[in-house]
């Protein structure tokens, strides 16, 4: 401790808010980002600087409320409760504090919106999750998580003929090929070791399909800090490559004549102290109480795309017959299923036994859309549900009167009919409560209205430039 942080400012702190303090010194740290997701799935904050950092970690920093009734576009929306008078505050949390490597001087934490007295936000996503963890510990479950996510890596240039700027892809390697490797090399170790550096565990990286297109994916983890991963992992791929002179997009469909970036969502269901899973049979299969969940996701599962598959240019790529999961079924490593059940790894069966959630892209607000599938799992197993019949084929090549027989339905084909069904589901608009629902359902049909009748250029460039 310094004399920059008074004997008061310290005294107010908790041992792990003590420690940012001490961390942020160390680190040379001058500005710490407080940052939080959004309705519109933007990543948003305000920073502190080191010399005031101990009383915003106990105050945290003023907001107004109409921030999160505001979209993509940064169209401010005519939400009760969040207009021009009101103010939240951004609250860190201690333990996701990071500094960032490709940002000198700079750090961040994850944050909660929370009210001026102190207490929880109804409009906060992090703390909707943590409300959905809660449900799940009441019945002595905990949830394991991790996001998967893709991206296009390339150059930001003006269009020629004076159109939206344009996203250049950095190659046009084959999926997995090894020149992709060697294209991307000097951008993916400096991603790998920033990530690292925030304690974001890698697991696999390839080039993917597409134009530009990489796959890096990091380790599981419980629920909340799988979402805070998530957004770590969204800040630092953009962030790594603008220091780089490049561009790198998460939107779901940058090019549209490319491969679209999902961002799949694996999940199981443990014991809580986080000793055994309780997706695994024992045998190598899915467990009653996995299949459960499932039946639970898969039922709810045309609402729940509003929140995972999150954006207008979501839906360019939930399309069949794409590996993006546009039916609501399962099958044992069905990559066209909405719901695949995952082969375990062998000498690792019981721990690798999970399931992955396709119709998911990283245009969702990471706390909505995981929360959401909690709900939605929760409700399978509370009711018993059924997933019905696997199926091992394509869906898009069976024929109606088969597809209606396994309960295989096309999930919604635009936003707008993805907020039809969740506006509908009971459930979801329940656990989401009357100011979040309010505020998202109005941010997300904005959207819909913004992007109507323009071309596939604008909402291209509006989503590459934001996600």
């Amino acid at each position: 401790m310094t004399e920059r942080h008074s004997v008061a400012d310290a005294q107010r702190l908790d041992p792990a808010a003590r420690r940012i303090l001490e961390r942020a010194e160390i680190d040379g740290v001058e500005l710490v980002r407080f940052i939080y997701a959004d309705h519109g799935g933007v990543i948003r904050g305000k920073s502190a600087g080191r010399r005031r950092l101990a009383d915003r970690l106990v105050t945290g920093i003023g907001h107004t409320v109409g921030m999160m009734a505001m979209s993509m576009l940064d169209h401010l929306q005519p939400v009760e409760g969040m207009g021009p008078v009101g103010e939240v505050r951004i609250v860190p949390d201690p333990a996701t504090y990071v500094p960032l490597p490709y940002a000198s001087g700079a750090a961040a934490m994850v944050s909660d919106l929370r009210r001026v007295d102190g207490g929880p936000w109804e409009a906060c996503p992090r703390t909707f999750l943590k409300d959905a963890v809660a449900a799940l510990g009441s019945e002595g479950y905990a949830l394991v998580a991790a996001f998967e996510p893709e991206f296009t890596l390339g150059r930001r240039l003006p269009d020629p003929a004076g159109g939206p700027d344009r996203l250049i892809p950095l190659d046009d390697s084959l999926c997995y090929a090894t020149s992709g490797f060697d294209l991307a090399h000097d951008y993916t170790m400096q991603l790998i070791r920033a990530l690292e550096a925030q304690g974001v565990a890698i697991e696999h990286y390839y080039p993917e399909l597409g134009a530009g297109q990489q796959e890096l994916s990091i380790r599981p983890a419980t629920a909340l800090r799988a979402a805070d991963n998530q957004v770590l992992y969204r800040e630092t791929v953009r962030g790594v490559a603008f220091r780089m002179a490049m561009w790198a997009s998460l939107a779901p469909k940058p090019l549209p004549d490319q491969a679209g970036n999902g961002a799949h969502l694996h999940v199981s269901l443990w014991d809580e102290p986080l000793e055994r899973n309780l997706f695994a049979d024992g045998g190598g299969g899915l467990s009653d109480l996995g299949r459960r969940f499932m039946a639970g996701v898969l039922h709810h599962l045309p609402a729940l795309v509003a929140l995972t598959c999150a954006s207008v240019n979501s839906y360019r790529r939930l399309q069949p017959s794409m590996w993006a999961g546009a039916y609501a079924c399962h099958g044992l490593d069905n990559r066209e299923a909405a719901v695949r059940v995952c082969s375990p790894m062998a000498g690792n069966v019981e721990a690798t036994t999970n399931l992955e959630i396709k119709p998911s892209d990283s245009s969702a607000n990471p706390y909505l859309s995981l929360g959401a599938v909690i709900h939605a799992g929760l409700d399978g197993i509370r009711r018993e549900l059924d997933p019905g019949e696997p199926v091992g084929v394509d869906p898009a090549t069976l024929d109606d009167e088969e597809r209606a027989r396994l309960g295989c339905a096309r999930l919604p084909a635009s936003l707008g009919e993805a907020l039809d069904a969740l506006e509908a589901d009971e459930l979801l608009m329940e656990a989401l409560g009357p100011l979040r629902r309010t505020a998202y359902l109005a941010v997300k049909r904005s959207e819909v209205a913004d992007f109507a009748g323009q071309d596939a250029a604008y909402e291209a460039f509006h989503h590459f430039r934001v996600f």
